[in-house]
C-alpha cells in the first residue's frame, strides 16, 4: 500500500505457493482484491513479490511482462520490491538449508538477481526506488561455503548492474542482504563487520571504479547505495539484537536499510517439559527452524528446533530463554509462557522508519502452522497483518 508519501507498505507473495510465473499471476490474481476488500483500501496498492528463477525468467518475456503491467494498471497496483532470496521451490517440499543455495559466489545467484534487478526496471513507477531482498552471502555452516572473497565478488557484480540502470534509466536500485541465524552474515553486527571489512574495503572500491570507470569517491557513494542490508524483525528478535541499537549501528556505519520485513518469530521463557511438547507443533518438515537460547553463560545457536527439543530433553542444553525461527502472525496472542516477538516490532519500527521506506510483511508459513494460528482465510490473515502493521508505523 502507498501509506503516505513517504511509506510503503505490502506483504510478499512468498506467502502463495508457485514456482512459475502462471501460478503468482493467479494467486495475485485471487487474494489481492479480496485483501483491499478486507483493507477497505483505496488508492495505489504496492506489491512485493517473490520470484523464483523460473518464474524471473517466465516474466522477462515481454508479452508476459506486458499482459502484467496491463493487470496492474487496471488494479491500481505497483511494484517496489522483490524477494529474491529463495532461488528455487519455497512451497510443499522440504526447503531447510536448501533455501540458501546457491549462494552468492556462483554464477547462477549472480544471473538470477540480475533477471530481478531488469525486472524491477521495468515494473518500478517513475520516482519511485526498488529493494531486492537476498540471501546474506550463503549458509555458513554448508562443507562447500565460499569464501567472504568469493561472495563479494558476485555482489560486486550485482551492484554494477544496479548502477548501469540507474546511468542509463535514472533508477534507484538496492540489493539488500537480509541476515539470518546460522548464515554468513547472522546479526546486524556481522553485516556491518562485512560491508566495512569488504564491500567498502579499498581493493573492492578500486575493484567497482575499474568496471565502471568512476573515481574512488563516485564508486564509494554507488556500492553505498546499490548494495545494503533488508532487516527482517523476526531474524534480528531471533538474536536478542536490541531493537534501537540494531538501526542505529547501521546508520552509523553508513549502510543502506533497503527494505524492512515485518516478521515475528517465537519467544519461550525456559520451556518446560510441557511447553517443549506443545512447541513439537512447530517443527514442520518445510522450513528450518532456528533457535538461540540466552543463558547466563551466553547465546548458544541451534540449527532446528527438533534438534533443540531433543537436547533440551537431553539435559544437554543451558536453561534459558529461546528464541525461534518460526514466522507466526505478527498479530499473535499465543498461550502463556509462548509469546510472539511482536514487542520487538513495536520498538524498532520508528526508528526502522527514519532510514527506509521499504515495509513488507512476510509470514510465509501459514501451510504449517497450527491449526489454531491459521485457522482465518489467507486474504483476511494478510490483511490484519498489515493493519497491524500500519497502526505501528508513524504516519504523521
Amino acid at each position: 500500500m502507498r501509506l503516505d508519501s513517504n511509506a510503503h507498505l505490502t506483504y510478499c507473495s512468498n506467502i502463495h505457493p508457485g514456482e512459475r510465473w502462471t501460478e503468482v499471476a493467479t494467486a495475485l490474481a485471487t487474494h489481492v482484491p479480496q485483501i483491499r476488500e478486507h483493507l477497505r483500501h483505496e488508492g495505489p496498492f504496492g506489491l512485493g513479490l517473490r520470484l523464483s528463477a523460473d518464474a524471473a525468467r517466465d516474466l522477462l518475456q515481454p508479452d508476459t511482462r506486458a499482459r502484467f503491467i496491463a493487470w496492474m494498471q487496471a488494479h491500481d497496483a505497483y511494484v517496489f520490491t522483490l524477494n529474491g532470496f529463495p532461488y528455487g521451490p519455497f512451497h510443499g517440499t522440504p526447503v531447510k538449508q536448501a533455501v540458501y543455495r546457491p549462494d552468492w559466489s556462483t554464477p547462477e545467484r549472480v544471473a538470477y538477481t540480475r533477471d530481478l534487478i531488469t525486472l524491477l526496471a521495468d515494473l518500478l513507477p517513475a520516482g519511485e526506488r526498488g529493494s531486492i531482498s537476498t540471501v546474506p552471502g550463503g549458509f555458513r555452516y554448508d562443507p562447500s561455503a565460499a569464501t567472504p572473497g568469493r561472495i563479494l565478488d558476485g555482489l560486486l557484480d550485482a551492484a554494477h548492474a544496479c548502477w548501469e540502470v540507474a546511468e542509463s534509466r535514472g533508477l534507484d536500485l538496492c540489493v539488500a542482504l537480509e541476515p539470518e541465524p546460522m548464515c554468513m552474515l547472522e546479526t546486524t553486527d556481522e553485516a556491518i563487520a562485512f560491508f566495512e571489512r569488504f564491500v567498502f574495503s579499498r581493493d573492492a572500491v578500486a575493484s567497482f571504479a575499474r568496471r565502471t570507470r568512476l573515481s574512488h569517491a563516485d564508486a564509494t557513494s554507488a556500492l553505498r547505495t546499490h548494495l545494503g542490508v533488508c532487516l527482517d524483525t523476526c531474524h534480528a528478535a531471533i538474536e536478542f539484537e536490541d531493537p534501537l541499537e540494531a538501526p542505529a549501528r547501521l546508520k552509523d556505519a553508513g549502510i543502506r536499510l533497503g527494505k524492512v520485513q515485518v516478521t515475528a518469530g517465537l519467544h519461550v521463557p525456559s520451556p518446560n517439559a510441557a511447553t517443549l511438547e506443545r512447541l513439537e507443533a512447530f517443527a514442520d518438515d518445510t522450513y528450518l527452524h532456528q533457535v538461540v537460547v540466552r543463558a547466563p553463560s551466553g547465546l548458544t545457536r541451534l540449527l532446528d528446533l527438533p534438534e533443540a527439543l531433543d537436547a533440551a530433553r537431553a539435559g544437554t542444553l543451558p536453561a534459558g530463554d529461546w528464541r525461534i525461527h518460526v514466522h507466526v502472525p505478527v498479530f499473535s496472542e499465543l498461550a502463556p509462557p509462548m509469546r510472539a516477538t511482536s514487542d520487538f516490532i513495536r520498538a524498532a519500527l520508528p526508528a526502522l522508519q527514519s532510514q527506509t521506506d521499504h515495509f513488507e510483511v512476510e509470514t510465509y508459513t501459514w501451510g504449517v502452522l497450527p491449526p489454531d494460528l491459521a485457522s482465518i482465510p489467507l486474504a483476511d490473515a494478510i490483511a490484519r497483518e498489515l493493519k497491524w502493521a500500519q497502526s505501528n508505523l508513524d504516519l504523521s
